[in-house]
């Protein structure tokens, strides 16, 4: 199996690409710049291209670029940014899996998304068929999953891979939370009530060679453990794990001073399920906050 992948460099990327390699595929990094390698091939996001022949010896894509969620403090520029950082790339994408299509070439697509799609739900369960919900994360996840609308329409097998908070003994999504707890300063936000939709960056992994192996899955997929917790649960697991406190609570306003307007969506509720990859028979290595948080506290071994 041939495996294209965008934003190969990141996080989950980088996991995903060793995953491949190490169960035999072959992994194609698609690279802004020029290849420098012999897995890489280029492709311009920005312009909204991709040589149809970049793909066209693929058996599957996995989407992963865009700008980072967190990585700056957001203004009307750089929300701009985080859109047309997904939309025209996967647009792109899309057209020219769609022209494979018409020529007999059909690619499973695992296409990037997140859990912003369901907005601040508060005790209300999500599956894949909730509603989405109000605020900017859910315009641009929808405007995100809109754009492989040419592909879908032209027979292509598209899944959209809601991504919950990734973790990893890195830190994935929660770097600072888990550098502050390591240094015993960590606490919930707030009251710490919030469902976080919380997964391993291994099972994360997993769930995406899965949905490589199984295109009939297509639409919505949510990528959380089936092990609900709200979010002081998750960072008291964590720091138990690493023998540390967790008692000191950071007040919202202070998040909000910290991050700005990204802090309403750190502190939403979403109760995420993943009912189609259990309905699959996906089987999670860490469903449950013990295991999870025993895994994220043992830092890896390559």
């Amino acid at each position: 199996m041939r495996v294209a992948i965008t934003g190969a460099s990141g996080l989950i990327g980088s996991a995903l690409s060793q995953m491949l390699r190490e169960s035999g595929a072959d992994v194609v990094h698609l690279v802004r710049r020029s290849p420098t390698a012999d897995h890489e091939r280029r492709w311009d996001p920005d312009s909204q291209r991709v040589d149809v022949e970049t793909l066209a010896d693929c058996d599957g894509l996995v989407s992963l670029h865009g700008a980072g969620i967190g990585d700056r403090r957001w203004n009307a520029s750089y929300k701009q940014e985080l859109v047309t950082s997904r939309t025209h790339g996967t647009t792109a994408l899309g057209y020219a899996l769609r022209t494979l299509a018409e020529h007999g070439h059909v690619v499973r697509w695992i296409s990037g998304s997140a859990v912003g799609f369901y907005g601040d739900r508060g005790e209300e369960p999500l599956t894949e068929a909730s509603t989405p919900g109000s605020g900017f994360l859910s315009e641009l996840t929808r405007a995100w999953e809109g754009a492989t609308l040419p592909a879908a329409q032209a027979g292509v097998p598209v899944a959209f891979a809601r991504t919950g908070i990734v973790l990893s003994p890195e830190g994935g999504a929660l770097v600072p939370l888990l550098r502050m707890i390591r240094l015993g300063a960590g606490g919930p936000f707030g009251r710490g009530r919030a469902w976080w939709p919380w997964i391993t960056l291994d099972d994360h992994v997993r769930a995406l060679v899965f949905l490589l192996h199984h295109p009939e899955i297509t639409g919505p997929v949510n990528l959380a453990s089936p092990g609900e917790a709200r979010q002081g649960e998750v960072v008291s697991a964590i720091a138990r794990a690493l023998r540390r406190p967790s008692v000191l609570p950071v007040p919202p306003p202070a998040l909000r001073v910290v991050v700005g307007e990204f802090a309403g969506d750190i502190l939403a509720s979403q109760r995420m399920r993943p009912e189609v990859l259990l309905d699959a028979g996906f089987s999670f290595r860490h469903a449950d906050l013990a295991t999870m948080a025993r895994w994220v506290a043992t830092p890896r071994r390559d």
